[in-house]
């Protein structure tokens, strides 16, 4: 029997082996028979669905699935197009808006410095909307040398709207009772459960949000049609249009069907061009930035911030920006005797203030050890969010971002109500004199309240503080453009909140300048992407770093295969947390408001 266990246990590890082999060797066949990039192409792009920021590198899909395109991608690909002569030209089939309105301008400025290059870009659409508002996507096909519609297509350049839900009312008749705080009366976040209209702060900020984007659209779209502000200001209050409407307005080149389109950029592009999608020019020629001698690392935070370490839902897409991960990648460059300078790319609406100080305290370290450090905002970087920027060498924004909300709000749900009228009572028991401060089945008694009132005080203290100090400005003037309020990043650089607008490529310029760096440099993300092989290993036998320093250990490690399953199964769950049904409120005090326009 011993030798039949003995012989059963060889088999299995035999077949591991083999299979261990099998894959590894499958993958290195795989990258040594990869196509090259013919001599003469157009690039091809479909935008049909939202582009991603960044997934954190220990998820399942960034190692076995299919990868999403970035923002980085397309920018990266279009800019290592412009200088390749093999490609000559680009057309983009426009299903939609592919994100925010800094992530269009981000998209918009990496198109103009293709043109800029000589090369034609052409967008084509069947329809810009069909019964729904596509501002976003037209805003983006503007900045194309040429706009080409189906004949059948309309033209919904309606402009921009925010539609904010306040369930005050609702919460009270389900016997909800929000006993929130904030600081101070433009922190709008815990509005939709306090209030059942805009208080007239929350209305003043929102509408300059929209007002400062809708002037940036009108601008772009006028800028790109050569129009004047006037004429593209008048044809968006007329929309939506018909196809020869928006041919006659001069928003659109040409009706044409798709195959009309293409025939025409590949006749333009010369005889024997060959489409080649955007991001298999990307994987074939290689990023630009690879090959200088000296190093930028490029540290990614996106999503809500939280302690511990960075993690993605391969089912919801939602990420979180852990800071053990994201402190650990600062660590990492600043030891890193090849990194001269620090990009920081922050996507956040915030979240945890412990965790924000975290990452912030990482900033601040990196700058005292001599590498530059210089923050390029995406679609949000708001409370927390703003929190981790704030003290960068220098901060780059987008017009569109949404930035700033300097402030904070606390405190908790009361339940009790809601289940007695499900016939349930929970009866809390503490021992301690504030053990039960947390509860949801109990109101705060006078002291708990100004216990929470006075963390509220020092927070808000503390983050303009530095602030004030990040920004180098008086901290009374800090405070003017603080009390929780959003801004446009255009409206922010006005403010002092922000140094220049643009994305990726500014920033790089910034960081180059900061560390007087000269020529090519070498752009590498940090924590470095594990490879399949990589994470395969660890699923096989899972490894940890030496300390808590390393990458493994702070967050670029794999979990079991079933927890992304499991955690699925959370979402109801938290759901009911978010709204303080069950569970105890979330108590991520540094954020903001994260609104959802329609355009």
């Amino acid at each position: 029997m011993k030798r039949i266990l003995i012989g059963l246990l060889a088999v299995v590890g035999a077949l591991t082996l083999l299979f261990t082999g099998l894959v590894l060797g499958l993958l290195f066949m795989g990258a040594s028979n990869k196509p090259g990039v013919p001599g003469q192409v157009v690039l091809e792009l479909e935008l049909d669905e939202r582009l991603v920021e960044h997934v954190p590198e220990d998820s399942w899909a960034s190692a076995f699935g299919p990868e999403r395109l970035t923002v980085r991608d397309v920018v990266d690909a279009l800019e290592r197009a412009g200088g390749d002569e093999r490609v000559k030209g680009l057309v983009v089939k426009v299903n939609g808006t592919p994100g925010s309105t800094a992530v269009v301008q981000e998209l918009r400025d990496a198109v103009k410095a293709f043109r800029a290059t000589g090369k034609k870009a052409v967008a084509y659409a069947d329809t810009f909307g069909e019964g729904d508002n596509s501002t976003g996507g037209y805003y983006l096909a503007s900045a194309f040398d040429e706009v080409y519609l189906q004949p059948s297509g309309e033209l919904s350049v309606t402009g921009i709207a925010i539609e904010t839900p306040f369930a005050r009312d609702a919460l009270a008749r389900l016997g909800v009772k929000p006993r929130m705080s904030k600081r101070q009366e433009y922190k709008a976040a815990v509005n939709t459960y306090t209030e059942q209209t805009y208080t007239a702060p929350h209305r003043e900020e929102t509408e300059r949000f929209l007002t400062s984007l809708f002037g940036q659209m009108v601008k772009g779209i006028a800028e790109g049609r050569g129009l004047s502000e006037e004429q593209a200001r008048a044809a968006m209050d007329e929309a939506p249009l018909l196809a020869p409407r928006a041919l006659e307005a001069k928003l659109v080149d040409g009706l044409l069907y798709r195959d009309e389109v293409y025939a025409k950029v590949k006749e333009a592009a010369g005889e024997g061009s060959e489409l080649l999608y955007l991001e298999k020019y990307l994987e074939r020629a290689g990023r630009p930035n690879r090959t200088g001698g000296q190093t930028v690392a490029l540290i990614y935070g996106a999503g809500e911030i939280a302690r511990g370490r960075s993690r993605a839902s391969p089912m919801s897409g939602e990420v979180t920006m852990g800071s053990d991960t994201v402190a650990a990648a600062f660590r990492k460059a600043v030891e890193d005797t090849s990194v001269k300078a620090i990009v920081f790319r922050v996507d956040s609406p915030g979240g945890s203030y412990v965790a924000s100080d975290t990452v912030r305290r990482e900033v601040q370290r990196a700058r005292e050890k001599g590498k530059p450090v210089i923050v390029t905002m995406g679609s949000y970087a708001a409370s927390g969010g703003y929190f981790v920027a704030m003290d960068a060498d220098k901060i780059v924004a987008q017009p569109g971002t949404l930035t700033g909300s300097i402030g904070v709000f606390n405190g908790k749900m009361v339940t009790a109500d809601f289940w007695e009228k499900l016939g349930v009572n929970w009866e809390p028991l503490g021992a301690g004199k504030n053990a039960t401060m947390y509860s949801s089945d109990m109101e705060f008694t006078p002291e708990q309240h100004a216990k929470n009132e006075a963390f509220l005080d020092q927070v808000y203290a503390d983050f303009t503080s530095k602030a004030a100090a990040g920004r180098k400005m008086p901290v009374e003037q800090l405070r003017e453009v603080a009390k929780g309020r959003v801004w446009t990043g255009e409206d922010a650089k006005e403010r002092g909140l922000v140094d220049e607008l643009g994305g990726f490529p500014v920033a790089l310029k910034l960081a180059k300048e900061a560390a007087k760096l000269e020529g090519p440099v070498r752009v590498e993300v940090f924590p470095r992407k594990k490879g399949a092989a990589e994470v395969l290993s660890e699923l096989l036998g899972e490894k940890q770093g030496d300390n808590s320093d390393d990458e493994a250990a702070a967050g670029a490690r794999m979990t079991a295969p079933w927890e992304p399953v499991l955690e699925e199964t959370r979402v109801l769950y938290r759901l009911g947390v978010q709204l303080g049904v069950v569970g105890e409120p979330r108590r991520h005090v540094l954020s903001a408001p994260v609104p959802e326009p329609t355009w």
